[in-house]
């Protein structure tokens, strides 16, 4: 089982006219395959930072991230190989998809690259991996970002991360771009895929009621420190840190968001 350990990372920036300052303090957790960790904060708790540093857009001050058990190479085909294992589905997907470039060229290119099926099958795996995310091949592949509905962008971003075969996943505020209408289905598509894959997935996001939702644990970050962790429903319905507890109350009724899945989930998902 693939396992990411993040052990005692400190992130510090040198900022001009501001001097040192501290995005990540001491932050540790381990994610495994087959498990969501739901990271939750509001802007400028270090969400962000944890995903470039996972990435490797950006390195540690102190700590280091271990891929099971050993640390991440820094280049080569070692770094190749981590990029390979973990994949990013990025917060906004206009600017995450080259609009140059075909649906089918942005998911044919880490199949080519990471050289994930023979060539002869690129084809046939493009197909599958956008009926995988609930898109009809024949209308999209010859599209371009431009051409498709925001949620349909992430659909084809969510298909891009899959077709490299990893076993992690980091999903950095996936639905925040988009309309509140469609935000459940690509959520309940990203619980689907996570569980019939086996993915370890980290869920960044400021909203607790779509962590509850889509996590196994939460971990609230405030002001780059990990303040409360546990289970999806201790930390939502019994928050015990007081910055959890104003998260809590910020949120929209976590109970109201179950009853509308709940209804989505009735009429059949479109």
């Amino acid at each position: 089982m693939t396992t990411l350990d993040v052990a005692g990372v400190t992130k510090i920036y040198n900022v001009r006219g501001a001097g040192h300052i501290t995005a990540l303090d001491d932050v540790s957790f381990r994610l495994s395959a087959g498990q969501t960790i739901g990271l939750v904060g509001q802007s400028g708790s270090g969400k962000s930072t944890i995903a470039k540093i996972l990435t490797q857009l950006e390195v540690p001050t102190r700590g280091e991230v271990l891929l099971d058990g050993r640390p991440i190479p820094r280049r080569g085909a070692g770094l190749r190989a981590y990029r390979q294992k973990l994949r990013m589905v990025f917060q906004d997907p206009f600017a995450s998809l080259n609009p140059s470039h075909t649906i089918r060229h942005h998911i044919e290119r880490p199949l080519r690259l990471d050289r994930v099926v023979a060539r002869g099958e690129t084809d046939a795996e493009v197909r599958r991996l956008l009926e995988r995310v609930r898109l009809d091949p024949d209308v999209v592949m010859e599209r371009r970002p431009h051409e498709l509905s925001g949620g349909q962008r992430q659909r084809v971003a969510i298909a891009r991360a899959l077709a490299s075969r990893p076993a992690l996943l980091i999903a950095d505020e996936p639905v925040s771009m988009l309309d509140v209408s469609i935000r459940l289905g690509v959520l309940n598509l990203l619980a689907d895929l996570q569980r019939e894959e086996g993915l370890g997935v980290l869920y960044i996001t400021h909203d607790l009621a779509t962590a509850r939702h889509f996590s196994d644990e939460i971990m609230v970050l405030n002001q780059g420190r990990v303040v409360e962790r546990g289970t999806a429903d201790d930390v939502i319905l019994r928050p015990r840190d007081p910055y959890t507890q104003e998260l809590r109350a910020a949120s929209p009724d976590p109970e109201e968001f179950f009853r509308r899945r709940a209804a989505a989930a009735a009429g059949g998902e479109r």
